[in-house]
């Protein structure tokens, strides 16, 4: 098994056979739902297209590592090998809680890597998935964060300059807010709109000490409040379900049914729902 590439796209009724990488997510044009593509090795699937007729997906037993490429038993970290989950700064502890960031230690695993993603503006904002939380991701993956979590609304509050940073502020905003999703409440589709403008001036203000006291650590200009308008998506489901059940392929290979909608990372079937994300290089047919 080779790394995922982009090359083919093929037709809805042509099954096929690949590794699996996340879903790409792209918004809709205006009054439109968002757009689904299933990557599968080198083939691409318009999932939007696929709604309301049956899917398959079964695993082959095989997993390759998402960066290298070799074959592995098990994936860690959705996706690698285990020497590379051990070695890759990708899957260090700190890309999970950015405020335990070791660069400046000098123990960081792949310094160069560490500079290239990690000291670039990232954006700290609030979402609406399953309720309101606080998230943080670099500047150049807004939009695709918020719909790979399946937010339904989402606004950018403060701009910084390192990831480091990021986690600093999402830690003070966590005493005022969560950072999680319920991803069984965000698959059920009921979740309430909410005034994300009024919410992020309640929390400025209400975190306007902790935040003087970052902007005094790393400068004035360091920590940005920004002044943009909160953006809202659509997702294609033509029926959320009522209960929730997940297939998991390492249980049961085998998974089939009518796909009814895709929010977050996840395909909604009449028979369940599953998590492709967390199946990232594994072997599958699709049909």
């Amino acid at each position: 098994m080779s790394a995922v590439t982009e090359t083919i796209r093929i037709d809805a009724a042509t099954p096929v056979q690949g590794c699996l990488t996340k879903m790409a997510i792209a918004p809709g044009a205006m009054g439109e739902a968002v757009r689904y593509t299933l990557r599968v090795g080198e083939q691409r699937l318009d999932l939007n297209a696929r709604l309301g007729r049956p899917l398959a997906l079964e695993w082959t037993g095989a997993i390759a590592c998402t960066h290298c490429g070799r074959a592995t038993k098990k994936s860690f970290a959705q996706g690698y090998c285990y020497p590379c989950f051990r070695k890759l700064a990708q899957c260090d502890t700190c890309i999970m809680k950015p405020e335990l960031c070791h660069y400046f230690e000098g123990t960081c695993r792949e310094p160069e890597w560490g500079e290239r993603h990690c000291f670039q503006p990232h954006v700290v904002y609030l979402a609406n998935a399953s309720g309101l939380k606080v998230g943080i991701t670099r500047r150049t993956q807004v939009p695709t964060r918020w719909l790979d979590q399946g937010a339904v609304q989402a606004l950018p509050i403060l701009e910084v300059d390192t990831r480091q940073q990021s986690g600093f502020v999402e830690v003070l905003f966590k005493e005022e807010v969560s950072d999680r999703t319920n991803w069984r409440a965000m698959l059920k589709g009921d979740t309430e709109p909410m005034d994300l403008v009024a919410e992020r001036d309640r929390l400025l203000a209400r975190l306007e000490g902790g935040l003087a006291n970052l902007r005094e650590r790393f400068g004035t200009e360091a920590i940005r409040t920004l002044d943009e308008a909160p953006v809202a998506f659509d997702y294609p489901v033509l029926e959320f379900p009522t209960k929730v059940v997940s297939h998991n392929l390492d249980k049961h290979p085998e998974v089939a049914g009518t796909l009814l909608g895709l929010k977050g990372q996840y395909l909604i079937l009449d028979s369940g729902v599953i998590n492709l994300r967390k199946f990232t290089g594994y072997e599958v047919g699709v049909s």
